[in-house]
């Protein structure tokens, strides 16, 4: 039964964090896309308070996601080729979250080297990988 509820929280997790992961490069497009110093002044408080409202999300879903690895055993895991992918697309994903935090620090210092197009890159491309990460997580094809 306990597998049941480390499943339920990882999916809740997941997809806590995934909603703020999502929303922080869009507030990036528009923060890149103002002159006025008092809207990028509200924007960097807007994303500091993102990146860590949602940063125990990743942490927590990496835990309980390391649960269920543990419960269901070695055996499963080495038996689970789908999980080896959506492992690695996983540090990719990590990787993209530690991101966002060096892009954070670089508008926090009025330091942003990028255009708005490039935030809008930002913010779609990880739809595509949480939808393969889903995928492999329910249809498990092989």
């Amino acid at each position: 039964m306990m597998i049941l509820w480390f499943k339920a929280l990882h999916i809740f997790f997941m997809v806590a964090w995934m909603a703020g992961i999502f929303y922080l490069p869009r507030l990036f497009v528009y923060h890149a896309g103002t002159d006025n110093q008092a809207v990028k002044d509200q924007f960097k408080v807007m994303e500091r308070r993102l990146w860590f409202f949602v940063t125990p999300f990743a942490f927590l879903t990496l835990i309980f996601g390391l649960l269920l690895i543990y419960t269901y055993g070695v055996e499963w895991l080495k038996a689970s080729g789908w999980l080896h992918l959506k492992l690695t697309l996983l540090l990719a994903v990590y990787g993209y979250h530690f991101y966002l935090y060096k892009l954070l620090k670089q508008f926090a210092r009025d330091a942003n080297t990028h255009s708005t197009r490039f935030y809008r890159f930002l913010n779609e491309a990880p739809v595509i990988v949480l939808l393969i990460v889903v995928i492999l997580a329910v249809v498990k094809p092989f």
